[in-house]
């Protein structure tokens, strides 16, 4: 491959990102492994690790690890999840390390006060510190996903996600955006986020794609250093890793972005070169500026789980590029390796896992790996190492120094979270990242002071605007008072048109009484994360607003429409493209929607105020089926190139673009929805226990609140791959759609939910049915406990519920908001792999039940 980033600005890359740039060109021209999945660590590039030796620092953790017990330095390496290990236990087996994981938060609750936060902090820390039962006092450390500012805190900052980072080209933006929230994650007590994540996507597909930067490594290159020492500090400046800052976690090392097709914690089975060329760019600079730890993907490269991946841990990460900080591991990660499981796994710590993420499973693993240790299965030399690469990350941050968390520099300071000095940070961030794509007529910039029409499901809904990773795991659930310091893009367009005496209204489904002289469309995806986000194509299937019918209705009525696109990704959009007079790729912005009106409003003056300056950082498809859309790769021809962004200058006028997606645009979108124990994107798993009080499910383990039914995670051939549902009483497990699903079509043809599913506990006179309901005039039910009860016990199997079983039991099937659901009565144990769309079963149900 060729550098293709190209500085917005001289000066604007540091003499280190030169040379990275510089090196990736060289390196292109390397020859590929000759055998696959083989590593030859002497091709791999040498950064330079900026912190030297500690003579001081190293006599103290020698001293201190020579008085450590075999228990003791086990619960160094060894972290769990606040949601499943209290300060108490802590204290007990001595873990050096807590995370917050998605949905994990104090007292269960996602929407906890920032002082619940910062008590928690203070009572791991105190635990970590007792040494009353006897032990080390050896500072516990707190990693939390800050994805896009400390995310997880109602009132933080929000920035645009690492996507809308990649089309500002502003690296010293990015620099200030991490300064800000590492201050705020200190504020409520946390000093390590797993940020940044220096993937570079390949398949747009992927549901994690938004958290990359780019397709072109060499801009990930250019913003992963400057965003450490954003997060860090400088390496060697007095401030580096102080009070104000925190430590990072360079993330996925390796491959993540370059799985096949594009699915989640999958395989890359792409050569070393492009392992090492395109996927391991971010790393360099990262390793150059001190980044403190590096966190181990979950997917395989040729087959080889990256938990488990000796010659890239170790012979690479470690010696050959000069890592001086600490592996880190993610979510149950090390169970995925061959002959592990999450709670016995001694391989990954000899392939180089330093810290194993065990976050329900730290316990087990404890006291497995204590007993490894002493029977030599894990060599007391690769415990020692990875013990002292946790103490000098500790070391180097002064933690031993440090009082608890509340009483450091900006511990409490909550008037930090969503500060207006932020905010404005965060503001400027949005305008740089729009990209324009289509100014038809210059219909745009909008004078504020004519009647606009402001509509769309995304136009006043912080919950899509802010996407996944904020407040929960996947992003949904949240309510508009959760963001008290945050303005949507109709909170921006409304100030600043009433300021400058124009005329502002919100009708989301577009109707009005007066005619507008224009309207603003703003749609998009629902938040997702993860494998939820993994899609089998890029047709995008619109929200429940009908959001292309939405700006063809506009426009029928003579009305200009410019359309505002909220997405993680690009998708195809010809046809809503096509219909709106200028077209805005907004992406994920954030909290700060008013930096949208900035952009699209002129002034008070009829000036514009901001033009558009962001460039996409990934390449915009020219049909559905063009998922693999890479600048510099053979046959490139995308529908908007990388690089692509209009300004006003420009012009803006768009011949109208084909609109034939290369794939069948009424096959099923919604194929899954069920999967790896989650509901899919735009999805909710839902208990209703018999009190009737409903349960929305974010972690794996959970039971409705009168404990009518229990739901445990357990293993298929992945770890925790399906949900096992025990039913004490009168139960309901439903998943509920946030958009309404249309398989009025699918009805018409043999077409089938296939539930793959296990008889665990079926009682003789059980009663079980499968639900479906388009509002609560619409609900139908079909028996299923026939069918059940010729499964064989304790095997898995694909059950088959034809859609027209459900239509003839009276439900409308062009609009599902409860598209599967399961009533069972009490005795009943069912376990749960996945749920979908299609023809393929083992047996199906007779509609008569």
């Amino acid at each position: 491959m060729t550098t293709r980033f190209v500085p917005p600005a001289a000066g604007r890359l540091t003499p280190v990102l030169l040379s990275v740039a510089l090196a990736l060109a060289c390196m292109s021209s390397a020859a590929a492994a000759p055998a696959e999945g083989r590593i030859h660590p002497a091709q791999w590039p040498q950064p330079s690790w900026p912190l030297p030796t500690d003579a001081a620092m190293e006599q103290r953790i020698r001293a201190l690890m020579a008085s450590m017990s075999v228990e003791e330095k086990v619960g160094q390496i060894v972290q769990g999840d606040i949601g499943s290990i209290t300060p108490a236990e802590v204290k007990k087996y001595r873990l050096g390390s807590v995370l917050a994981g998605g949905g994990s938060d104090p007292g269960g609750r996602y929407n906890a006060k920032p002082a619940e936060w910062l008590a928690l902090a203070d009572a791991y820390w105190e635990a970590s510190m007792d040494t009353s039962a006897g032990g080390h006092a050896i500072p516990i450390i707190w990693g939390i996903d800050a994805m896009h500012g400390q995310s997880n805190v109602v009132g933080a900052t929000l920035f645009p996600h690492n996507i809308g980072l990649g089309a500002t080209r502003n690296p010293e933006l990015l620099r200030e955006i991490a300064r800000i929230t590492a201050a705020e994650t200190r504020t409520t007590g946390m000093e390590w986020t797993f940020a940044p994540t220096v993937a570079v996507p390949q398949d747009d597909r992927w549901g994690r794609a938004y958290e990359g930067y780019s397709e072109d490594p060499a801009l990930v290159a250019s913003y992963a250093g400057v965003f450490v020492e954003g997060l860090q500090g400088k390496a060697g400046a007095a401030d580096f890793l102080d009070d104000h800052h925190v430590m990072t976690t360079v993330k996925h090392f390796l491959g993540d972005g370059g799985t096949t097709h594009g699915k989640d914690q999958g395989d890359t089975t792409v050569t070393e070169a492009q392992l090492r060329d395109i996927h391991a760019a971010g790393y360099i600079p990262a390793i150059a500026a001190g980044a403190q730890s590096v966190m181990a993907s979950f997917n395989s490269f040729h087959g080889e789980k990256m938990h488990g991946h000796k010659p890239l841990l170790t012979d690479v990460l470690k010696e050959r590029m000069n890592f001086g900080g600490f592996v880190v591991g993610d979510w149950n990660g090390h169970g995925q390796v061959k002959g592990c499981t999450n709670t016995d796994c001694a391989q990954t710590f000899i392939a180089g896992m330093d810290m194993a993420m065990a976050p329900d499973t730290w316990k087990g693993l404890y006291e497995s790996t204590v007993k490894h240790v002493k029977d030599g299965t894990l060599p007391m030399a690769r415990l020692d190492d990875a013990v002292h690469r946790i103490l000098l990350a500790k070391m180097r941050m002064g933690l031993f120094e440090k009082p608890k968390p509340s009483a450091r520099a900006l511990g409490g300071k909550f008037e930090l979270l969503g500060s207006p000095e932020h905010r404005a940070v965060a503001r400027q961030a949005v305008r740089e990242s729009l990209v324009l794509l289509k100014n038809q007529n210059a219909v745009l910039p909008l004078s504020p002071k004519q009647t606009i029409l402001v509509a769309g499901d995304g136009a006043d809904n912080m919950t899509k605007q802010t996407g996944g990773w904020t407040l929960t795991w996947q992003g949904d659930g949240t309510k508009r008072e959760d963001f008290p310091h945050a303005d949507t893009v109709w909170d921006g367009i409304r100030t600043q048109v009433t300021a400058a005496g124009g005329k502002a209204h919100l009708s989301v489904d577009g109707s009005y009484e007066t005619r507008p002289d224009v309207a603003v469309v703003v749609f998009g995806e629902e938040p997702y994360a993860e494998f939820q986000g993994d899609l089998p194509d890029l047709m995008f299937k619109g929200g429940r607003s009908g959001d292309l019918e939405l700006i063809k209705k506009l426009k029928a009525d003579g009305i200009p429409v410019v359309a505002v696109f909220i997405s993680g990704r690009p998708l195809w959009m010809n046809r809503e493209i096509n219909a709106a007079d200028a077209f805005v790729a907004a992406w994920l912005p954030g909290s700060e929607g008013e930096g949208v009106a900035d952009v699209l409003l002129r002034g008070r003056d009829e000036k514009p105020q901001h033009d558009f300056r962001g460039k996409l950082s990934f390449s915009w498809p020219r049909r559905a089926d063009q998922y693999v859309n890479n600048v510099g790769q053979p046959g490139y021809d995308p529908q908007f190139a990388f690089g692509h962004g209009l300004s006003y200058a420009d012009n803006g006028d768009l011949k109208a673009l084909s609109e034939e997606p290369g794939i069948d645009p009424t096959k099923t979108r919604t194929s899954t929805w069920f999967d790896r124990g989650a509901a899919s994107t735009g999805l909710t798993l839902r208990l209703t226990g018999s009190d009737g009080a409903p349960v929305d499910i974010v972690h794996p383990n959970a039971a409705t609140p009168d404990a009518s039914i229990t739901m445990t995670a357990i293993n298929t051939d992945v770890q925790e791959g399906a949900r096992q549902f025990d039913f004490s009483g009168q139960g309901l497990v439903e998943l509920r759609s946030n958009t309404p699903l249309d398989l009025l079509r699918e009805t018409n043809g043999d077409v089938l939910v296939i539930a793959t599913l296990r008889v665990d506990a079926l009682p003789a006179k059980a009663s079980v049915s499968y639900v479906a309901a388009s509002g609560k005039a619409s609900r139908g039910e079909v028996p299923i406990a026939t069918a059940l009860a010729r499964a064989t016990p304790g095997e898995w199997t694909r059950m088959g519920v034809p859609l027209r079983c459900l239509a003839k039991v009276g439900v409308d099937m062009k609009g599902l908001e409860v598209p599967m659901g399961l009533r069972a009565s009490k005795g009943v144990k069912l376990s749960l792999a996945k749920v979908a769309v299609g023809t393929e079963y083992d047996q199906k149900v007779d509609c008569a039940g």
